[in-house]
Parts: C-alpha cells; structure tokens; sequence
C-alpha cells in the first residue's frame, strides 16, 4: 500500500509539475519527457531570426550548419542555436534521463531481457543445488543462525541456503549472481507466508537486509575511480565497507525491535562477532598489499568466488548424480529445469520494474527532483555543512531510485570536483553504500505478485538516510 501511494505520488506530483512548469513559460515543450533520450540537448525556447541578438544572427548566417554555440565549455552545457525551417530553436542544457517512451523500450530491451539471461543461468544452478542435496545441507549448517533472525521460517528450509548464497554475492559485488539467488528466496518464503497478499516477518527482514548494499570489494567503483586518474582507485574501500555495514546492522536492529527478536542469543552474537572479525582480518590483509598486489586482488576475487560457485554446483551435482536418477532426471534436465523457472520469473517481474522506471524517469525529468535536491542542498549549506558535502548530495538523493543516474551524478563529480577530492570520494562511498530500493523493491516483491509490502519501504528508506549520515562522518574522519 506505502509502495503504490509512494508510486502515484511522485507520478502525479512530476505530472502536475510540468504542466505548471509548461502554462507558466518556464518549460518551452514537455515533448522530452516522453521521447527525449538521456544527454539530448533539451529545447528551450523558438524564435524568428530577426528577434535573436545580431552577433548570434550573423554567426548562424555565417555558418555552414547554420547553428551557433554559445559558451562553448566542456563542463557546462551549451547554448547552441540552430536556423531551421525559418526559425532559430534554442537548446540549453542536457537530458537527465531517457524520456518515458524510451524508459519503456530500454527497460525491456537494456534490463529485462539481460536480467532473464542471467535468472535463467543462475537458476538453472539453483535446481541442481536442490535436486543433488547440495542446499539442504547448507540450511542444516546455517539453520541455528538463522533461526534467530528468522525466527519464522522453519529449521533446514531451503530459503536459508537461497537468501545464504543471495548475502555472499552481494557481498562479493556478484549482481547477476544475487538477484536471482535473491529471487528465488523470496519465492521459497512466499510458500510458506501464511497471508500470500501481505509480506512476511522473514521476507521483511530479508529485504532490509539489503538496504545498506553491504559489499566486501566495491569492484566497479574502484574501476570509474581508476578512469578518473585517482591517486589511489581503492582507497574509498574501508569507507564503503564501515558505512554499509553500519547500516546493515542498523537494519537489523531496526526491524528485529518490530519484530521481537532476541538479541542476547549466544549464537547469534557470536556469529555477528565473527562476521566482524573475519572481514576486519580481511582488510588489515588487503591493506598490507602493495598497490599492484592490490589491484590483482580487487580485481579477481569476485569473478574468483563465481567461478568457484559454478564449479562446486556442477561437481557436486556429478558426484551426486544418483539423487537426479531416483528424481527420475538427469543433470542437464534439471538446469534446463531451473533456467525455463528463471525465464518464467523474469516475465513476471517485467511490469514491476517497468511502472517504476517510467515514474522515475518523469520524476527526473520533470525538473522535480533537481528542484527537491537544490532545496535540501541549501538547507544543508546554511546548516553549516560544507559546500564539498552538500556537493555530493545528489548521489546520495537519486540512489534510492536509479542507480545509473546516481552514477552519473558520481562521475560528474569526479571529472568536477577531483577523485580525490572529498566531494569525489564521498560520492563514491554513497553510490557503494547504499542500495536502488525502489529497484529492489519492485523486482523482489514483483516476483511473488506482493500487494502489501508492510514496512519495508519505510524501513528501507530510513537505511538509506543511516547510510548517507554515516558516509558524511566516515568521510570526513578518513579524508
């Protein structure tokens, strides 16, 4: 109910907007919003050759193309004037988002479509792990942790190992592997939520979980810092890491107080104690490495584990292939088995993330949300927080509800302000640190046709705030 009401909100809000935006003078065509494509010059004004400044008149008679660049800087967007059909069109400044029309075809075609590939191939792996014995045993050893965070779903079921494998690729930064590791355990709850149109207790959590992006190796970060010539691509690692899993553990707290979990449960403190320490000892062995040795270990870990991943489930499933005969299939078949489930899933979840994309895009567009982020901005500035800070908001804003336009911003940062700036840097830790909870939100719940989310959005949003407070502190203390 919060999710839908959120949805219309800032549809409407970005329509109302515009169309005051248009009838006021300070929009010239709202035809962008439906068919412009993100970074297009955007039309803002029409006029007759004669009304246009002479020395501007003169440069487009002049010119071969007939057009004319005011200001040409290449960090600011131009003015350019174009003579065409016997009227000059003025364009000022660049798209922030593909219009709604686009949203709609790249979401299918950009998104959807590679998310099938990938939930067909990973559950397709997923099967086998099922029919060769692989995640029951894997619940079994995790069950008495788990069963203090989930206190609802019951000892050795199988979406202890979904949402185990879900929790070690976002960690690793493995998002093809997690999202359908993820989906396939949030379908596993859904089998046994006992009210199927309002999300469960464990399904709640789980999804909370997920808020603070906690990741071990932030991979593509280090890589656009790397693009940007920063001193040193990885040094926003430890940050991100503290950050995200400040907010991880600020999760858990938050929702296991709605939810009455025990928290003195010896196992569950030790657990939490060795989490801690293994990626402590993590870092202090990351952080003995040269920059060369680091770079290799950065690079290959991930795609390491995920070679390891594949390669268990295959040998694994050989070795127990008498458990495929008495299911009276073959290791191909049940991969074949799994990835058609994927196919199936990935359909499913297409209107989901479709009717949130296309809100997003009219919100960027709009003009909305730049109006929202200057407001906090200022109000943050006259605060007495520091321009380097309130700088880097944006990213912080927009990543709730698109991760590529809060990458955007990032990099724009970056090439603006210096990598190693701080503004650069706390751009980064907001971009790693956090997840695109409306994405995650639509696709999870999208997958098991959920109505009535509860909580989640709220708690999840409150995560992210966590998240941005603790980046701005983290930040500051190391840079």
């Amino acid at each position: 109910m919060v999710l839908s009401r959120f949805w219309l909100a800032i549809f409407v809000s970005s329509i109302l907007f515009v169309v005051v935006s248009l009838f006021s003078g300070n929009t010239y065509t709202i035809d962008f919003l439906l068919n412009g494509q993100k970074d297009d010059p955007v039309l803002v004004s029409e006029k007759f050759l004669n009304e246009i400044p002479v020395f501007i008149k003169d440069s487009i008679e002049k010119s071969e193309e007939k057009t004319y660049i005011l200001n040409n800087v290449t960090t600011n967007p131009d003015t350019t004037y174009v003579y065409k059909n016997q009227t000059v069109k003025i364009y000022s400044g660049v798209q922030k988002s593909d219009g709604l029309l686009a949203t709609a075809k790249s979401s299918l075609v950009d998104l959807i479509i590679p998310l099938i590939a990938y939930l067909a191939f990973f559950c397709g792996l997923m099967q086998l792990l099922i029919d060769s014995g692989a995640s029951e045993k894997l619940a079994k050893k995790l069950s008495p942790v788990f069963s203090k965070i989930f206190p609802t779903v019951p000892k050795n079921h199988e979406s202890i190992s979904y949402m185990t494998l879900n929790f070690a690729a976002n960690f690793l930064g493995l998002d093809s592997a997690a999202t359908p590791f993820g989906l396939k355990a949030m379908q596993s709850l859904q089998e046994i939520n006992p009210d199927k149109d309002k999300a469960s207790d464990a399904q709640i959590m789980f999804m909370c979980l997920h808020a603070a992006g906690l990741t071990l190796i932030p991979t593509s970060i280090i890589g656009y810092r790397a693009a940007e010539n920063a001193a040193n691509p990885a040094d926003v690692m430890l940050p991100c890491i503290i950050t995200s899993f400040i907010g991880t553990i600020a999760a858990f707290i938050i929702v296991g107080i709605r939810q009455k979990i025990n928290f003195k449960s010896a196992s569950l403190v030790i657990s939490l104690f060795t989490l801690i320490g293994a990626i402590v000892g993590l870092l202090f062995y990351i952080n003995g490495l040269n920059l060369v040795e680091k770079n290799f270990f950065t690079a290959n870990l991930s795609g390491l584990m995920l070679v390891v991943i594949i390669a268990f489930t295959l040998i694994f499933s050989w070795i127990n292939e008498k458990k495929f005969t008495a299911l009276k299939t073959t290791i191909f078949d049940s991969f074949v088995v799994g990835a058609n489930n994927g196919l199936k899933t990935g359909v499913t979840i297409f209107p989901y993330v479709l009717a949130m994309l296309v809100a997003i895009s009219m919100f960027r567009n709009s003009g909305l949300f730049d109006l929202i982020s200057n407001g906090i901005s200022f109000i943050a500035s006259h605060a007495g927080m520091s321009k380097e800070i309130t700088d880097s908001l944006p990213v912080a804003m927009l990543r709730p509800f698109s991760s590529g336009g809060s990458r955007g911003f990032m990099i724009d940062a970056m090439k603006t302000y210096g990598p190693d700036s701080l503004t650069g840097r706390l751009s980064s830790i907001f971009q790693c640190s956090a997840e695109t909870t409306f994405y995650v939100i639509a696709v999870y719940f999208g997958s098991i046709n959920m109505k009535n989310t509860r909580y989640t959005l709220g708690t999840m949003l409150l995560v992210d705030l966590i998240c941005v407070i603790t980046a701005i502190f983290v930040a500051s203390w190391f840079f």
